[in-house]
Protein backbone atom coordinates (compact mmCIF):
# COMPACT_ATOMS: atom_id res chain seq x y z
CA UNK A 1 0.00 0.00 0.00
CA UNK A 2 1.61 3.30 -1.14
CA UNK A 3 2.23 6.25 1.20
CA UNK A 4 0.09 8.48 -1.02
CA UNK A 5 -2.86 6.09 -0.75
CA UNK A 6 -2.35 5.91 2.98
CA UNK A 7 -2.34 9.71 3.38
CA UNK A 8 -5.39 10.22 1.16
CA UNK A 9 -7.48 7.95 3.36
CA UNK A 10 -6.10 9.12 6.68
CA UNK A 11 -8.69 11.79 7.47
CA UNK A 12 -11.75 9.64 6.83
CA UNK A 13 -10.29 6.54 8.43
CA UNK A 14 -9.04 8.51 11.43
CA UNK A 15 -12.52 9.85 11.97
CA UNK A 16 -14.11 6.42 11.58
CA UNK A 17 -11.64 4.23 13.48
CA UNK A 18 -9.44 6.61 15.50
CA UNK A 19 -6.15 5.44 14.03
CA UNK A 20 -4.05 8.26 15.50
CA UNK A 21 -5.70 7.90 18.88
CA UNK A 22 -4.75 4.23 18.95
CA UNK A 23 -1.23 4.84 17.67
CA UNK A 24 -1.64 2.92 14.41
CA UNK A 25 -1.69 3.52 10.66
CA UNK A 26 -3.51 2.18 7.62
CA UNK A 27 -0.43 0.20 6.66
CA UNK A 28 -0.13 -1.37 10.11
CA UNK A 29 -3.81 -2.28 10.15
CA UNK A 30 -3.48 -3.88 6.71
CA UNK A 31 -0.49 -5.99 7.76
CA UNK A 32 -2.36 -7.02 10.90
CA UNK A 33 -5.36 -8.05 8.80
CA UNK A 34 -3.21 -10.18 6.50
CA UNK A 35 -1.74 -11.91 9.54
CA UNK A 36 -5.13 -12.55 11.17
CA UNK A 37 -6.66 -13.80 7.93
CA UNK A 38 -3.85 -16.24 7.24
CA UNK A 39 -4.13 -17.74 10.72
CA UNK A 40 -7.87 -18.37 10.47
CA UNK A 41 -8.56 -18.93 6.75
CA UNK A 42 -8.30 -22.66 7.37
CA UNK A 43 -11.94 -22.49 8.48
CA UNK A 44 -13.13 -22.07 4.87
CA UNK A 45 -11.49 -25.43 4.12
CA UNK A 46 -12.44 -27.28 7.31
CA UNK A 47 -16.00 -26.07 7.98
CA UNK A 48 -17.52 -27.52 4.77
CA UNK A 49 -15.90 -30.90 5.51
CA UNK A 50 -17.33 -31.01 9.04
CA UNK A 51 -20.84 -29.82 8.13
CA UNK A 52 -20.94 -32.24 5.20
CA UNK A 53 -21.24 -34.92 7.90
CA UNK A 54 -24.62 -33.38 8.70
CA UNK A 55 -25.72 -33.79 5.07
CA UNK A 56 -25.12 -30.17 4.06
CA UNK A 57 -23.93 -29.19 0.58
CA UNK A 58 -20.17 -28.52 0.79
CA UNK A 59 -20.18 -25.83 -1.89
CA UNK A 60 -23.00 -23.92 -0.24
CA UNK A 61 -21.36 -24.23 3.18
CA UNK A 62 -18.12 -22.90 1.70
CA UNK A 63 -19.93 -19.79 0.45
CA UNK A 64 -21.87 -19.44 3.71
CA UNK A 65 -18.61 -19.68 5.68
CA UNK A 66 -16.95 -16.91 3.66
CA UNK A 67 -20.00 -14.64 3.75
CA UNK A 68 -20.69 -15.21 7.45
CA UNK A 69 -17.06 -14.41 8.27
CA UNK A 70 -17.02 -11.30 6.09
CA UNK A 71 -20.34 -9.75 7.15
CA UNK A 72 -19.90 -10.59 10.84
CA UNK A 73 -16.37 -9.21 10.93
CA UNK A 74 -17.65 -5.97 9.37
CA UNK A 75 -20.27 -5.81 12.12
CA UNK A 76 -17.52 -6.06 14.73
CA UNK A 77 -15.53 -3.35 12.93
CA UNK A 78 -18.30 -0.78 12.78
CA UNK A 79 -20.21 -1.58 15.97
CA UNK A 80 -17.29 -2.05 18.37
CA UNK A 81 -14.19 -0.82 16.45
CA UNK A 82 -12.11 -3.80 17.55
CA UNK A 83 -9.45 -5.67 15.49
CA UNK A 84 -11.36 -8.91 15.99
CA UNK A 85 -12.45 -11.21 13.19
CA UNK A 86 -15.33 -13.68 13.29
CA UNK A 87 -16.09 -16.94 11.48
CA UNK A 88 -17.97 -20.21 12.11
CA UNK A 89 -16.51 -21.56 15.33
CA UNK A 90 -14.53 -24.76 15.67
CA UNK A 91 -16.12 -27.03 18.24
CA UNK A 92 -19.50 -25.46 17.60
CA UNK A 93 -19.50 -26.88 14.07
CA UNK A 94 -18.59 -30.31 15.43
CA UNK A 95 -21.37 -30.09 18.01
CA UNK A 96 -23.76 -29.10 15.20
CA UNK A 97 -22.85 -32.04 12.97
CA UNK A 98 -22.00 -34.89 15.31
CA UNK A 99 -24.15 -34.24 18.38
CA UNK A 100 -27.24 -32.40 17.17
CA UNK A 101 -27.67 -33.93 13.71
CA UNK A 102 -26.09 -37.37 14.03
CA UNK A 103 -26.64 -37.89 17.76
CA UNK A 104 -30.04 -36.25 18.33
CA UNK A 105 -31.32 -37.16 14.85
CA UNK A 106 -32.12 -33.56 13.97
CA UNK A 107 -32.09 -32.46 10.36
CA UNK A 108 -29.47 -29.84 9.62
CA UNK A 109 -32.32 -27.42 8.92
CA UNK A 110 -33.62 -27.94 12.46
CA UNK A 111 -30.09 -27.52 13.83
CA UNK A 112 -29.79 -24.19 11.99
CA UNK A 113 -33.01 -23.08 13.69
CA UNK A 114 -31.44 -23.86 17.06
CA UNK A 115 -28.36 -21.83 16.16
CA UNK A 116 -30.57 -18.90 15.19
CA UNK A 117 -32.49 -19.09 18.48
CA UNK A 118 -29.25 -19.16 20.45
CA UNK A 119 -28.20 -15.99 18.64
CA UNK A 120 -31.49 -14.30 19.52
CA UNK A 121 -31.05 -15.16 23.21
CA UNK A 122 -27.41 -14.04 23.11
CA UNK A 123 -28.58 -10.73 21.65
CA UNK A 124 -31.11 -10.32 24.47
CA UNK A 125 -28.45 -11.12 27.07
CA UNK A 126 -26.24 -8.46 25.51
CA UNK A 127 -28.96 -5.81 25.35
CA UNK A 128 -30.31 -6.32 28.86
CA UNK A 129 -26.92 -6.87 30.52
CA UNK A 130 -27.84 -10.34 31.78
CA UNK A 131 -24.62 -11.84 30.43
CA UNK A 132 -22.61 -10.92 33.52
CA UNK A 133 -25.11 -12.66 35.81
CA UNK A 134 -25.18 -15.80 33.68
CA UNK A 135 -21.39 -16.02 33.40
CA UNK A 136 -20.77 -15.24 37.07
CA UNK A 137 -23.26 -17.93 38.11
CA UNK A 138 -21.36 -20.71 36.36
CA UNK A 139 -18.54 -22.26 38.41
CA UNK A 140 -15.09 -21.22 37.18
CA UNK A 141 -13.82 -24.77 36.83
CA UNK A 142 -16.79 -25.79 34.72
CA UNK A 143 -16.07 -22.91 32.33
CA UNK A 144 -12.53 -24.13 31.73
CA UNK A 145 -13.65 -27.76 31.63
CA UNK A 146 -16.19 -27.04 28.89
CA UNK A 147 -13.55 -25.40 26.70
CA UNK A 148 -11.13 -28.28 27.30
CA UNK A 149 -13.86 -30.87 26.83
CA UNK A 150 -14.80 -29.40 23.46
CA UNK A 151 -11.13 -29.71 22.56
CA UNK A 152 -11.07 -33.38 23.56
CA UNK A 153 -14.26 -33.91 21.57
CA UNK A 154 -12.60 -32.37 18.51
CA UNK A 155 -9.62 -34.65 19.08
CA UNK A 156 -11.61 -37.87 18.95
CA UNK A 157 -13.47 -36.63 15.86
CA UNK A 158 -10.16 -35.84 14.17
CA UNK A 159 -8.64 -39.21 15.07
CA UNK A 160 -11.75 -41.00 13.84
CA UNK A 161 -11.93 -39.08 10.56
CA UNK A 162 -8.29 -39.92 9.82
CA UNK A 163 -8.89 -43.57 10.82
CA UNK A 164 -6.20 -43.35 13.48
CA UNK A 165 -8.86 -44.51 15.93
CA UNK A 166 -11.53 -46.99 14.85
CA UNK A 167 -14.43 -48.78 16.52
CA UNK A 168 -13.83 -52.04 18.37
CA UNK A 169 -16.50 -54.42 19.75
CA UNK A 170 -14.10 -55.50 22.50
CA UNK A 171 -12.70 -52.15 23.70
CA UNK A 172 -15.09 -49.60 22.13
CA UNK A 173 -12.18 -47.96 20.29
CA UNK A 174 -8.78 -49.13 19.13
CA UNK A 175 -5.93 -48.06 16.86
CA UNK A 176 -6.56 -48.12 13.14
CA UNK A 177 -4.11 -49.45 10.54
CA UNK A 178 -1.03 -47.22 10.39
CA UNK A 179 1.06 -49.14 7.86
CA UNK A 180 2.31 -48.12 4.42
CA UNK A 181 -0.80 -49.60 2.83
CA UNK A 182 -2.92 -47.04 4.69
CA UNK A 183 -1.26 -43.63 4.14
CA UNK A 184 -4.16 -41.38 5.22
CA UNK A 185 -3.59 -41.76 9.00
CA UNK A 186 0.14 -41.20 8.54
CA UNK A 187 -0.48 -38.07 6.45
CA UNK A 188 -2.84 -36.75 9.11
CA UNK A 189 -0.15 -37.10 11.76
CA UNK A 190 2.38 -35.50 9.42
CA UNK A 191 0.02 -32.59 8.79
CA UNK A 192 -0.56 -32.22 12.52
CA UNK A 193 3.20 -32.12 13.17
CA UNK A 194 3.67 -29.52 10.42
CA UNK A 195 0.88 -27.33 11.78
CA UNK A 196 2.20 -27.47 15.35
CA UNK A 197 5.77 -26.80 14.28
CA UNK A 198 4.88 -23.82 12.08
CA UNK A 199 2.63 -22.30 14.70
CA UNK A 200 5.45 -22.73 17.21
CA UNK A 201 7.62 -20.74 14.78
CA UNK A 202 4.89 -18.06 14.63
CA UNK A 203 4.31 -18.58 10.91
CA UNK A 204 1.00 -16.80 10.32
CA UNK A 205 -0.34 -19.24 7.72
CA UNK A 206 1.02 -22.33 9.46
CA UNK A 207 -2.32 -24.12 9.81
CA UNK A 208 -3.27 -23.48 6.17
CA UNK A 209 0.17 -24.55 4.92
CA UNK A 210 -0.07 -27.82 6.84
CA UNK A 211 -3.52 -28.56 5.42
CA UNK A 212 -2.50 -27.84 1.82
CA UNK A 213 0.85 -29.65 2.11
CA UNK A 214 -0.60 -33.01 3.11
CA UNK A 215 -3.46 -32.54 0.63
CA UNK A 216 -0.92 -32.17 -2.18
CA UNK A 217 1.03 -35.22 -0.98
CA UNK A 218 -2.22 -37.17 -1.31
CA UNK A 219 -2.57 -36.32 -5.03
CA UNK A 220 -0.19 -38.97 -6.45
CA UNK A 221 -1.55 -41.46 -3.89
CA UNK A 222 -5.09 -41.04 -5.18
CA UNK A 223 -6.34 -39.71 -1.85
CA UNK A 224 -7.46 -36.38 -3.29
CA UNK A 225 -8.01 -34.76 -6.67
CA UNK A 226 -7.07 -31.39 -8.12
CA UNK A 227 -9.91 -29.46 -9.80
CA UNK A 228 -8.31 -26.04 -10.14
CA UNK A 229 -7.69 -23.10 -7.86
CA UNK A 230 -10.04 -20.27 -8.85
CA UNK A 231 -13.65 -20.30 -10.05
CA UNK A 232 -16.93 -18.48 -9.56
CA UNK A 233 -18.45 -19.22 -6.13
CA UNK A 234 -20.83 -22.19 -5.82
CA UNK A 235 -24.53 -21.55 -5.26
CA UNK A 236 -25.69 -20.62 -1.76
CA UNK A 237 -29.24 -21.74 -2.54
CA UNK A 238 -29.01 -25.23 -0.93
CA UNK A 239 -28.54 -23.72 2.56
CA UNK A 240 -29.98 -20.20 2.28
CA UNK A 241 -32.97 -19.55 4.60
CA UNK A 242 -33.43 -23.28 5.26
CA UNK A 243 -34.25 -23.01 8.98
CA UNK A 244 -36.82 -25.48 10.31
CA UNK A 245 -38.46 -24.66 13.67
CA UNK A 246 -40.70 -27.76 13.74
CA UNK A 247 -39.03 -29.15 16.90
CA UNK A 248 -38.91 -25.85 18.79
CA UNK A 249 -41.43 -27.07 21.40
CA UNK A 250 -39.36 -30.11 22.40
CA UNK A 251 -37.19 -30.18 25.52
CA UNK A 252 -34.27 -31.45 23.45
CA UNK A 253 -34.46 -28.32 21.32
CA UNK A 254 -34.09 -26.19 24.46
CA UNK A 255 -31.04 -28.20 25.48
CA UNK A 256 -29.51 -27.80 22.03
CA UNK A 257 -30.15 -24.04 22.00
CA UNK A 258 -28.71 -23.67 25.47
CA UNK A 259 -25.62 -25.68 24.50
CA UNK A 260 -24.95 -23.51 21.47
CA UNK A 261 -25.51 -20.41 23.58
CA UNK A 262 -23.39 -21.58 26.49
CA UNK A 263 -20.36 -22.46 24.38
CA UNK A 264 -20.64 -19.28 22.31
CA UNK A 265 -21.04 -16.95 25.30
CA UNK A 266 -17.99 -18.22 27.15
CA UNK A 267 -15.76 -18.75 24.13
CA UNK A 268 -16.64 -15.27 22.94
CA UNK A 269 -16.05 -13.65 26.33
CA UNK A 270 -12.67 -15.33 26.62
CA UNK A 271 -11.67 -14.26 23.11
CA UNK A 272 -12.77 -10.64 23.57
CA UNK A 273 -10.98 -10.27 26.89
CA UNK A 274 -7.84 -12.07 25.76
CA UNK A 275 -7.41 -10.23 22.45
CA UNK A 276 -8.27 -6.74 23.72
CA UNK A 277 -6.06 -7.15 26.79
CA UNK A 278 -3.15 -8.06 24.54
CA UNK A 279 -3.91 -5.00 22.39
CA UNK A 280 -3.98 -2.73 25.44
CA UNK A 281 -7.61 -1.82 24.83
CA UNK A 282 -8.93 -2.68 28.30
CA UNK A 283 -9.28 0.02 30.95
CA UNK A 284 -7.27 0.28 34.18
CA UNK A 285 -9.65 -2.13 35.90
CA UNK A 286 -9.25 -4.74 33.15
CA UNK A 287 -12.75 -4.08 31.83
CA UNK A 288 -13.54 -3.97 28.14
CA UNK A 289 -14.99 -0.72 26.75
CA UNK A 290 -17.75 -1.26 24.20
CA UNK A 291 -18.32 -4.79 25.49
CA UNK A 292 -22.04 -4.41 24.77
CA UNK A 293 -21.38 -3.52 21.13
CA UNK A 294 -18.92 -6.38 20.72
CA UNK A 295 -21.42 -8.87 22.12
CA UNK A 296 -24.14 -7.47 19.86
CA UNK A 297 -21.85 -8.06 16.88
CA UNK A 298 -21.23 -11.62 17.99
CA UNK A 299 -24.92 -12.39 18.54
CA UNK A 300 -25.73 -10.88 15.15
CA UNK A 301 -23.08 -13.18 13.68
CA UNK A 302 -24.79 -16.29 15.08
CA UNK A 303 -28.16 -15.25 13.65
CA UNK A 304 -26.80 -14.20 10.26
CA UNK A 305 -24.72 -17.36 9.87
CA UNK A 306 -27.73 -19.56 10.59
CA UNK A 307 -29.83 -17.71 8.02
CA UNK A 308 -27.34 -18.30 5.22
CA UNK A 309 -26.42 -21.84 6.23
CA UNK A 310 -23.61 -22.41 8.71
CA UNK A 311 -23.15 -23.30 12.36
CA UNK A 312 -22.53 -20.65 15.02
CA UNK A 313 -20.30 -17.77 13.91
CA UNK A 314 -18.20 -16.31 16.71
CA UNK A 315 -15.10 -14.25 17.53
CA UNK A 316 -11.76 -15.91 16.75
CA UNK A 317 -8.86 -16.09 19.17
CA UNK A 318 -6.60 -16.09 16.07
CA UNK A 319 -7.29 -12.34 15.97
CA UNK A 320 -4.52 -12.09 18.58
CA UNK A 321 -1.99 -12.78 15.81
CA UNK A 322 -2.98 -9.56 14.06
CA UNK A 323 -2.91 -7.65 17.33
CA UNK A 324 0.61 -8.94 17.91
CA UNK A 325 1.83 -7.12 14.77
CA UNK A 326 0.05 -3.86 15.59
CA UNK A 327 -3.66 -4.15 14.78
CA UNK A 328 -5.60 -1.89 17.13
CA UNK A 329 -8.89 -0.83 15.48
CA UNK A 330 -11.82 -2.02 13.44
CA UNK A 331 -9.93 -1.18 10.24
CA UNK A 332 -8.04 -4.44 10.73
CA UNK A 333 -11.39 -6.22 10.80
CA UNK A 334 -12.54 -4.40 7.65
CA UNK A 335 -9.53 -5.66 5.73
CA UNK A 336 -10.06 -9.20 7.05
CA UNK A 337 -13.68 -9.05 5.89
CA UNK A 338 -12.55 -8.08 2.38
CA UNK A 339 -10.10 -11.00 2.32
CA UNK A 340 -12.92 -13.43 3.15
CA UNK A 341 -14.91 -12.04 0.22
CA UNK A 342 -11.94 -12.73 -2.06
CA UNK A 343 -11.77 -16.27 -0.65
CA UNK A 344 -15.16 -16.96 -2.28
CA UNK A 345 -13.37 -17.49 -5.58
CA UNK A 346 -11.13 -20.30 -4.27
CA UNK A 347 -13.81 -22.98 -3.90
CA UNK A 348 -11.95 -25.58 -6.05
CA UNK A 349 -8.95 -25.35 -3.76
CA UNK A 350 -11.16 -25.86 -0.72
CA UNK A 351 -12.90 -28.77 -2.40
CA UNK A 352 -9.69 -30.76 -2.78
CA UNK A 353 -8.98 -30.89 0.97
CA UNK A 354 -9.49 -34.52 2.12
CA UNK A 355 -10.78 -35.57 5.52
CA UNK A 356 -7.36 -36.58 6.82
CA UNK A 357 -5.99 -33.07 6.09
CA UNK A 358 -8.81 -31.24 7.85
CA UNK A 359 -8.45 -33.75 10.70
CA UNK A 360 -4.87 -32.56 11.19
CA UNK A 361 -6.14 -29.01 11.75
CA UNK A 362 -8.87 -30.29 14.07
CA UNK A 363 -6.31 -32.14 16.16
CA UNK A 364 -4.21 -28.97 16.49
CA UNK A 365 -7.22 -26.88 17.56
CA UNK A 366 -8.08 -29.63 20.05
CA UNK A 367 -4.66 -29.30 21.67
CA UNK A 368 -5.02 -25.52 21.94
CA UNK A 369 -8.46 -25.80 23.56
CA UNK A 370 -7.34 -28.52 25.98
CA UNK A 371 -5.12 -25.97 27.72
CA UNK A 372 -8.21 -25.04 29.73
CA UNK A 373 -7.45 -27.99 32.02
CA UNK A 374 -4.29 -26.25 33.20
CA UNK A 375 -6.28 -23.15 34.20
CA UNK A 376 -8.60 -25.06 36.53
CA UNK A 377 -8.25 -24.87 40.31
CA UNK A 378 -7.11 -28.27 41.59
CA UNK A 379 -7.17 -27.64 45.34
CA UNK A 380 -10.86 -28.48 45.95
CA UNK A 381 -12.15 -31.91 44.95
CA UNK A 382 -15.76 -30.70 44.93
CA UNK A 383 -14.75 -28.20 42.22
CA UNK A 384 -12.41 -30.20 40.02
CA UNK A 385 -14.22 -33.56 40.14
CA UNK A 386 -17.36 -32.31 38.29
CA UNK A 387 -15.09 -30.43 35.87
CA UNK A 388 -13.15 -33.58 35.03
CA UNK A 389 -16.44 -35.44 34.47
CA UNK A 390 -17.50 -32.65 32.11
CA UNK A 391 -14.32 -32.77 30.05
CA UNK A 392 -14.09 -36.57 29.85
CA UNK A 393 -17.77 -37.14 29.14
CA UNK A 394 -17.81 -35.01 25.99
CA UNK A 395 -15.55 -37.21 23.85
CA UNK A 396 -16.60 -40.50 25.45
CA UNK A 397 -20.34 -39.85 24.97
CA UNK A 398 -19.68 -38.13 21.63
CA UNK A 399 -21.78 -35.23 22.86
CA UNK A 400 -20.86 -31.77 24.10
CA UNK A 401 -24.35 -31.29 25.53
CA UNK A 402 -24.16 -34.53 27.52
CA UNK A 403 -20.81 -33.51 28.97
CA UNK A 404 -22.16 -30.13 30.03
CA UNK A 405 -25.26 -31.74 31.51
CA UNK A 406 -23.35 -34.33 33.52
CA UNK A 407 -21.03 -31.59 34.74
CA UNK A 408 -23.87 -29.46 36.12
CA UNK A 409 -25.66 -32.43 37.67
CA UNK A 410 -22.57 -33.82 39.40
CA UNK A 411 -21.56 -30.34 40.57
CA UNK A 412 -24.95 -29.67 42.17
CA UNK A 413 -25.24 -33.12 43.78
CA UNK A 414 -21.68 -33.09 45.12
CA UNK A 415 -22.04 -29.64 46.63
CA UNK A 416 -25.33 -30.56 48.32
CA UNK A 417 -24.01 -33.85 49.73
CA UNK A 418 -20.81 -32.14 50.92
CA UNK A 419 -22.84 -29.51 52.75
CA UNK A 420 -21.50 -26.72 50.53
CA UNK A 421 -24.93 -25.27 49.73
CA UNK A 422 -23.62 -21.73 49.31
CA UNK A 423 -21.51 -22.82 46.33
CA UNK A 424 -24.51 -24.23 44.46
CA UNK A 425 -25.96 -21.01 43.09
CA UNK A 426 -29.61 -20.96 41.97
CA UNK A 427 -28.69 -20.79 38.28
CA UNK A 428 -26.54 -23.91 38.63
CA UNK A 429 -29.30 -25.81 40.43
CA UNK A 430 -31.85 -24.83 37.79
CA UNK A 431 -29.56 -25.95 34.96
CA UNK A 432 -28.82 -29.20 36.78
CA UNK A 433 -32.55 -29.90 37.10
CA UNK A 434 -33.13 -29.10 33.42
CA UNK A 435 -30.41 -31.52 32.33
CA UNK A 436 -31.63 -34.19 34.77
CA UNK A 437 -35.12 -33.91 33.30
CA UNK A 438 -33.71 -34.16 29.82
CA UNK A 439 -31.74 -37.33 30.66
CA UNK A 440 -34.74 -38.84 32.47
CA UNK A 441 -37.07 -38.24 29.55
CA UNK A 442 -34.46 -39.39 27.07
Amino acid sequence: MSEQAEKSGTTFLDRQFGLTQHGTTVRTEFVAAVTTFLTMVYIVFVNPVILANAGMDKGAVFVATCLAASVSTLAMAFLANYPIALAPGMGLNAFFAFTVVIGYKYTWQQALAAVFCSGVIFFALSIFRLREYVIDAIPRNLKFAISAGVGLFLAIIALEQAKIVVASPATLVTAGPLGVAHPAPVLCLLGFALIVAMNARNIASGTLIGILAVSLIGLPLGLTSFNGVVSLPPSLAPTLFQLDFSRATELTFLIVVFSFLFIDVFDNAGTLIGVTHRAGLTDKHGNLPRMKQALMADSFAAMFGALIGTSTTTSYIESASGVAVGGRTGLTAVFVALFFLLALFFAPLAGMVPAYASAAALLYVACVMARGLADMAWDDVTEYAPAVVTAIAMPLTYSIATGIGLGFITYAVIKILAGRFVDAKPAVLVLALVFAAKFAIG
